[in-house]
């Protein structure tokens, strides 16, 4: 047994994926109440402009050309309002799943995305230890999730979806022989 999934650890996992799940959903609430993020995006464009040196005064903080290009036209192009709602609303969702332990390895790719981005865009801040909490959850699998909603929801769906294959395959028409 690998070392990380040692059952001894479940306890280290579910402190550190509810730990992990609160400051997402900390940061996500408070997006959730402000206007900035979910009626005018005016938050993200902001973060925008400053990352790729489009406010005055500004110096791009993105080191790689394609990054900085992305974020430019986002910044540009009026992308603002859908996707502050799209981080706003990630983040909680992200907080979520990690504290109830639903969908968890999901939960933790996407928060680890999203400070890989936060990270890419020149802010660390917090990002490389949320970033490092979201890698070893995943390494640590079901270990991390085994006090969690996926011990009991996963094993369920599995059977839904084998279920659905196998009256899939029987409804197959036999191939006609010539």
């Amino acid at each position: 047994m690998k070392i990380w999934q040692d059952r001894r650890l479940r306890p280290l996992w579910l402190l550190l994926r509810v730990w992990l799940g609160y400051q997402w959903l900390t940061a996500g609430l408070h997006k959730l109440a402000d206007p900035k993020w979910m009626e005018t995006g005016q938050a993200v464009q902001g973060y925008w402009m400053r990352a790729a040196g489009l406010a005055p005064g500004t110096q791009p903080l993105i080191k790689y050309g394609w990054y900085e290009a992305f974020i430019r036209w986002l910044a540009t192009s009026g992308q603002n309002v859908w996707f502050a709602k799209l981080v706003a609303v990630g983040e909680f969702l992200v907080g979520v799943s990690l504290i109830l332990g639903l969908f968890t390895l999901v939960g933790a790719m996407a928060g680890a995305f999203m400070n890989l981005n936060y990270m890419l865009a020149g802010t660390t801040s917090t990002n490389p230890v949320l970033y490092t909490a979201a890698i070893l959850i995943m390494v640590a699998g079901p270990a991390a999730w085994y006090w969690g909603l996926d011990r009991i929801v996963l094993p369920t769906l599995r059977e839904m979806v084998g279920q659905h294959r196998l009256r899939w395959r029987q409804q197959k028409p036999a191939p006609a022989r010539a």
